[in-house]
């Protein structure tokens, strides 16, 4: 099993984009799936591009995640391919709908996927 994989089971990361107006680090806490060496996280409900977050990523590809104590850095990107966008959603509705108390079928239909391909431990 590989760190990432280790990690996984982990409830949140906290993935950290630069700013696109400030250039001040911008950490958020969000679910996230990994497989493999991608994490994987989905953005709202629908096209939601409006994420500052999203936008930050989009324009500065070098991002940092923390899971846990153990940090990694990243490739920021959104997934627009089919495959990879099913296996996305997938993978986050199967960690996290067992333990959600609401509906979570609109928000993996709909969301955004978004990818870190992850290169190292920091």
């Amino acid at each position: 099993m590989t760190a990432f994989e280790t990690l996984s089971t982990q409830s949140f990361c906290y993935l950290t984009t630069i700013g696109r107006v400030t250039a001040h680090p911008h950490t958020i806490e969000i679910w996230f799936a990994i497989e493999g060496g991608t994490l994987y996280m989905l953005s709202g409900n629908g096209e939601d591009r409006g994420s500052d977050w999203v936008k930050n990523l989009v324009q500065t590809q070098d991002v940092s995640v923390r899971i846990d104590q153990t940090e990694f850095r990243g490739k920021g990107r959104i997934v627009t391919e089919a495959d990879e966008d099913a296996l996305a959603r997938r993978l986050l509705l199967a960690k996290y709908e067992p333990t959600y108390s609401g509906d979570l079928s609109d928000w993996g239909r709909t969301a955004l996927p978004v990818a870190v391909d992850l290169e190292s431990v920091a």
